[in-house]
């Protein structure tokens, strides 16, 4: 059996007036599915599945498991991100595809200058408890090996920032996620509620390159060109890998009272990386420096 031993006898936290209750203690195997997907046992078994991951990165942008955390454990991170609800910082704002500064004298034509709209809330890492499933997972070193294997990278490490280094986003009713390019090189998401009508998450696979930025067909995307666009749905439980650099991508306004929830787990090639103050407050809040 595989377990975390070092979140034996994790206690309850507090988060101003939100307590969390104190769970017993979980082992990995109630919270990921291993007879699906044995990342944890070395040799072929876990060989398969990253030649799976890296074959459909490779191929599409992007790569799914569904049912990667068991849906108790799923239900469970739901249930404690419902109520800690209240700490989640709004953010409504407009920006470029880039998430750089919109400027005088930008081209008519140029993506750059194309504002777009994002709304969502975010709940911070530092408000999970120890015993919280989502952190057990966050904080495993296999779940990190895992990863670094897919993506063919040297080194891998867990992001150090208090607020982003494994936060939940919840996209209400009117909610979106503008079209934009990540800054890190993927990304790791994980389901927890899926939304009834809308929240489609769309993305176009390597629209870009490092040394091509084709504006013209970023434009046109912008505009509305549907031809390149490719859209992924998942349920509950589903870990989803991208890479978001080079793919233009976005989630669709949710509609209905059924908000759209998921994880997103940060990590970065370089230990210790923490976001910038100013990036802080505005994905966090002001108390947040």
């Amino acid at each position: 059996m595989t377990t975390l031993g070092q979140h034996e006898g994790a206690k309850s936290m507090t988060g101003g007036n939100v307590t969390m209750p104190d769970h017993d203690r979980l082992d990995l195997t109630e919270i990921v599915d291993f007879d699906r997907y044995p990342i944890a046992e070395p040799g072929r078994p876990a060989s398969r599945i990253v030649g799976r991951c890296r074959a459909e990165l490779a191929g599409d942008g992007a790569c799914q498991l569904d049912g990667f955390m068991r849906p108790a454990a799923a239900q469970a991170v739901l249930d404690e991100a419902e109520m800690l609800s209240s700490k989640a910082f709004r953010t409504d704002a407009t920006h470029n595809a880039y998430f750089t500064k919109v400027t005088a004298g930008i081209p008519a034509r140029d993506p750059r200058g194309v504002r777009l709209h994002t709304s969502k809330r975010a709940l911070g890492y530092k408000y999970w408890g120890a015993s919280s499933p989502l952190r057990i997972l966050y904080q495993w070193d296999g779940l990190v090996t895992f990863l670094k294997d897919v993506l063919e990278l040297q080194g891998l490490y867990r992001d150090a920032d208090p607020m982003g280094a494994c936060s939940v986003m919840f996209h209400d009713d009117g909610d979106e996620l503008g079209w934009h390019f990540d800054n890190s090189e993927f990304a790791v998401t994980l389901m927890l509620q899926d939304c009834v009508e809308g929240g489609e998450f769309e993305y176009v696979p390597a629209i870009r390159a490092a040394d091509d930025e084709n504006f013209a067909a970023v434009r046109a995307v912008l505009e509305g060109a549907r031809e390149p666009v490719r859209s992924l749905r998942a349920d509950p439980g589903t870990l989803t890998l991208f890479r978001g650099r080079y793919s233009l991508h976005r989630v669709t306004p949710v509609r209905g009272t059924t908000a759209r929830v998921n994880a997103v787990l940060a990590y970065a090639s370089t230990a210790g990386h923490r976001l910038t103050p100013l990036n802080r407050r505005l994905f966090y809040g002001p108390d947040e420096d």
